[in-house]
């Protein structure tokens, strides 16, 4: 069990912990109930983690909330386990409201998931034009941030394969990557000439810019990397994200995923093959991937009704 901090805020971990106490003590519930509503809880903490939205429970949105039962969607989590999952958030939302930690229950504005997939909002391509050209490259950071949204953007990685990215792992003669995903599954993924031309001077120049004062280049096995000589991690990418989406003037809300569909709808809207941005995604359950062919088909019927002189 954590402690609580020192001043007036509760953290989400803090939250969890007397939640779980009082599911144990109060409510006496069985040791095996509390452990699953644990494993759920801690599973949410990690998704607010990496939306920065862990050290005050205050802090804490619907718009989180669904951002959890998307990635729960996303990586194939069946809707009842997802329900699980939302009715445990709510539980112990409801248990703060009850000890005024917090006013009111964000999870009540969350609703239920339905079976079948939702369909996933994406960028249009003036939005991702405008957010990979937010960073400034005039500084070594700025260049990373911008080298790391076009490879992004042109192989629709996951976020954990984009920051944990092996030097080993990368062929720029080839213009491909090695991955590594879920499941220790291999997969071959190629990128285009944008992300070739970003990546070769990322790696001749910016890379051992920002390894100066750890080592030099040799000194991390690691792609990107910060002036600490350690790995990008997934919460620090989210927040520059956020930045430059504000940035560029994308009021949406953003996250590594929106540019992974994003890269899945474009693809599909140009005529590629369902079974190869399958493989490119590394989905292992082709309808995990169907999902974007809804997208692409409803974007493609927004915009006859945008153009079509009858419309």
């Amino acid at each position: 069990m954590t402690t609580a901090p020192k001043d007036d805020t509760v953290s989400l971990d803090h939250a969890v912990d007397l939640y779980l106490r009082h599911l144990t003590i109060e409510r006496n519930m069985s040791k095996n109930t509390v452990l699953a509503y644990g494993r759920d809880l801690r599973q949410f903490i990690g998704s607010c983690e990496a939306q920065l939205a862990h050290e005050d429970i205050l802090d804490v949105t619907d718009s989180h909330i669904s951002e959890f039962l998307y990635e729960l969607s996303m990586s194939a989590v069946k809707p009842r386990s997802a329900a699980r999952k939302l009715s445990a958030v709510r539980g112990m939302f409801a248990y703060l409201v009850r000890k005024e930690l917090v006013e009111n229950n964000p999870a009540k504005l969350v609703d239920m998931p339905k079976y079948g997939s939702p369909i996933p909002s994406v960028l249009t391509l003036d939005e991702v034009e405008s957010l990979i050209d937010a960073p400034d490259r005039t500084k070594p950071e700025g260049h990373r941030d911008w080298t790391m949204l076009e490879l992004l953007y042109d192989t629709g990685l996951r976020v954990s394969e984009l920051v944990y990215l092996n030097i080993r792992e990368l062929d720029l003669r080839q213009g491909a990557l090695r991955i590594t995903g879920k499941g220790d599954k291999q997969r071959i993924v190629p990128f285009g000439e944008y992300a070739q031309d970003a990546l070769e001077e990322y790696t001749e120049i910016t890379r051992a810019q920002l390894l100066t004062r750890s080592g030099g280049p040799s000194s991390s096995p690691y792609v990107f990397v910060t002036r600490r000589g350690s790995a990008m991690t997934r919460q620090a990418f989210w927040k520059n994200l956020k930045r430059h989406a504000a940035t560029a003037g994308i009021a949406k809300n953003i996250s590594p995923h929106k540019l992974r569909h994003s890269f899945a709808t474009h693809m599909l809207e140009r005529g590629m093959d369902l079974r190869i941005v399958q493989t490119l995604l590394g989905h292992s359950d082709i309808s995990t991937t169907q999902i974007y062919t809804h997208v692409a088909n409803q974007r493609l019927k927004q915009l006859v009704e945008e153009h079509h002189p009858r419309g």
